[in-house]
């Protein structure tokens, strides 16, 4: 690949014309990100305009954002990532913040496979138009924000998250490219932010699986057990925007028709992925849009205009393997499927947390806390199988 030498580099970044002036308040510097939950009791979906108090940050995100899509349009892919590729850093120095690009041939690589346009990218997470905030009902500590089109979603992630998702990442390009229809939701950067002499803190970015959301009227976080896997629905005509989890899903089938098969053998071969990753406490999400009549087609009630497709393997004898399915014509395909009467928008994410000492103490934790009750943390193995087992009783 094309690209700048590995290592940690440190440059000084250009700047959009439109980009926000950084600001170096003590609350910024001291990690605001991390702290922001716990002063907010809202939930949903907030515009960060001037006024909100992460509105500076947001901007710092957004120039930075543009300065790091601008290297790599400087420097397109010429072939899949090497493994200099995946350990490159690049820091870029801006009036009184660093952005740091972790893997960022790799990730840019991914995007143009997926046929994403680094213009496209760059318009939608720089400072054209104002970040979402989505404060919701999950226990993680993290932050979370989505472009202005909704189309794509930043997570704060911990280091030591990170850490294992860069570990993962040339093993994670290999999956998709052996299952290009994977339910994996798809990362597309991973950065860190640093506001003066403060704290460094880590985001990613990835496709939002519930986009586009227009007509989206339910939305649920699945991970196959019972104990902390409610939350109370908001009220009837609320314009918050929840997402429920398994106990709320009680009595709901997911009617995929002729798609169930599909569905349930590409669960088995992305869970398997994560158990062989030592990965667990992912979650399915999962979102119902109800079709109109000009959508639905005869027989398997689908319409499919035209067929999409992530480049992946070709070789004939892979090709069997990689369970491909019809694409809609539609944003985001790789992340929907329609059933007979509804479409369903489907992911796994939360991708970052392996089994180790701290997990396996959680779990002995939650077997005398929970005894004879289903939570999130069990071994790697038995979660896949779990979390396989209740799409299957789930699904028709």
């Amino acid at each position: 690949m094309a690209a700048p030498s590995p290592g940690p580099r440190e440059v000084l970044a250009p700047s959009p014309e439109a980009g926000c002036r950084a600001a170096t308040s003590t609350s910024v510097r001291r990690g605001l990100l991390w702290r922001l939950r716990d002063k907010q009791a809202r939930l949903g979906l907030f515009e960060i305009g001037p006024g909100h108090e992460l509105h500076q940050l947001t901007c710092m995100m957004q120039a930075g954002l543009w300065a790091a899509t601008q290297v790599s349009m400087d420097h397109p892919p010429t072939g899949p990532p090497t493994e200099e590729d995946f350990s490159e850093v690049l820091t870029q120095v801006h009036e009184g913040f660093e952005l740091g690009t972790l893997a960022g041939p790799a990730f840019a690589w991914l995007r143009h496979s997926l046929g994403l346009a680094e213009e496209d990218y760059q318009a939608a997470l720089g400072p054209g138009g104002p970040y979402l905030q989505f404060l919701s009902t999950s226990k993680s500590k993290a932050s979370f924000f989505l472009s202005h089109d909704q189309r794509f979603f930043l997570k704060t992630q911990r280091r030591r998250e990170v850490r294992a998702l860069l570990a993962h990442l040339p093993r994670y390009v290999q999956h998709l490219q052996r299952h290009p229809h994977s339910l994996l939701a798809r990362l597309l950067g991973v950065h860190s932010l640093r506001v003066a002499q403060g704290k460094k803190e880590f985001f990613i970015i990835m496709l939002s699986v519930f986009y586009p959301a227009g007509r989206i009227s339910e939305r649920y976080d699945i991970k196959g057990c019972e104990v902390s896997r409610w939350v109370e629905p908001a009220p009837e005509g609320s314009p918050l925007v929840l997402v429920l989890k398994d106990l709320n899903f009680q009595g709901k089938t997911i009617d995929l028709g002729p798609q169930r098969s599909w569905l349930l053998h590409q669960m088995e071969l992305d869970t398997a992925f994560l158990r062989e990753l030592n990965v667990l406490d992912y979650s399915l999400l999962m979102a119902f849009q109800r079709l109109h009549e000009d959508e639905r087609g005869p027989g398997n009630s689908l319409i499919f205009r035209t067929v999409r497709s992530v480049r992946g393997v070709q070789s004939p004898e892979e090709t069997g393997s990689q369970n491909r399915r019809l694409l809609p014509d539609s944003p985001n395909a790789l992340h929907i499927l329609d059933g007979p009467e509804q479409r369903y928008f489907l992911g796994l994410v939360d991708l970052a947390t392996v089994y180790g000492l701290r997990k396996r103490l959680e779990h002995l934790w939650k077997t005398l806390r929970y005894p004879g009750r289903t939570f999130s943390t069990v071994s790697p193995a038995r979660y896949a199988r779990r979390l396989c087992q209740w799409v299957e009783a789930h699904t028709a």
